[in-house]
């Protein structure tokens, strides 16, 4: 899929940044390709994948690897290079007001 500069100015208001003309180019080039490998995904054969066949109601084993208890490290070890701290966490600023 070739991408034109034209589409790339399209992209470019859209998400309100400036490109200069090279820059323009070489986004679409680099796009193009991108959207090529993607289209490579219509040529997969899906027929036998049954919907849900990963995750579902119907799945009995979990497909991840076992959980295990490990010895964790000392609060000390762990929050030796803090920029703060308080008590055994790590302080942060508040984000949510």
């Amino acid at each position: 899929m070739g991408l034109k500069t034209d589409d790339i100015s399209h992209i470019e208001e859209l998400a309100r940044i400036k490109l200069k003309e090279d820059e323009k180019k070489e986004i679409a080039g680099q796009l193009s390709k991108i959207l090529d490998y993607v289209n490579k995904l219509k040529d997969l054969r899906t027929d036998d994948v049954k919907i849900g066949s990963l995750f579902g109601k119907g799945r009995k084993q979990n497909v991840f690897r076992e959980d295990k208890v490990k010895k964790s490290l000392p609060p000390q070890e762990v929050l030796k290079n803090a920029p703060e701290r308080e008590r055994n966490f790590f302080k942060v600023p508040k984000v949510i007001t």
